[in-house]
């Protein structure tokens, strides 16, 4: 939770909403590449990578930590995030990002939904809370809301072509 820190008003010239969905593109991309180095600098030192309580992974803290962390899921699953919907609040200092993990490994796809607090003095992430649309069940290949149709509002329902090309 924040304390009266959060109530300040961000760092204009650290702080934009060019920044922060830059950062955040940016950061994605560094996932589906499983570039560690990148994932790293992205975040500040100290940074906290929620999961939802029963996922296997969390809490990952520092960056190293959730930079290897990453690169770790990478190699064994192979999973490819698209950016489905992204909201950025430069006053606050603070995004949310709803996504798709498509696991080209196992042919997995699981949705979920990012918030991100951004530090304000740098612009860095400082801290991720993670929601999945749904628990991610042993023996389920997708995880994600029931009864929304997500192919007519225009989500990705297969992974982009430039990384199932990497599976073969």
């Amino acid at each position: 939770m924040l304390g009266m820190e959060g109530l300040k008003s961000a760092d204009p010239r650290t702080v934009t909403t060019q920044h922060l969905e830059s950062l955040l593109r940016g950061y994605f991309d560094a996932c589906n590449a499983g570039d560690a180095k990148t994932v790293a600098a992205c975040f500040v030192k100290n940074a906290v990578h929620y999961f939802p309580a029963n996922e296997r992974y969390g809490p990952w803290r520092g960056a190293k930590q959730i930079a290897e962390g990453w690169a770790g899921v990478c190699k064994h699953s192979r999973p490819v995030w698209t950016v489905d919907a992204l909201m950025v609040d430069p006053c606050k200092a603070e995004a949310v990002v709803e996504w798709t993990m498509f696991r080209t490994k196992s042919g997995k796809r699981l949705r979920g939904i990012d918030w991100y607090v951004f530090d304000r003095a740098s612009g860095l992430i400082s801290e991720v809370r993670a929601y999945y649309a749904a628990d991610e069940h042993r023996g389920q290949a997708v995880h994600e809301l029931g009864g929304f149709d997500y192919a007519k509002r225009g989500y990705a329902t297969q992974p982009p072509r430039r990384h199932a090309a990497q599976e073969e």
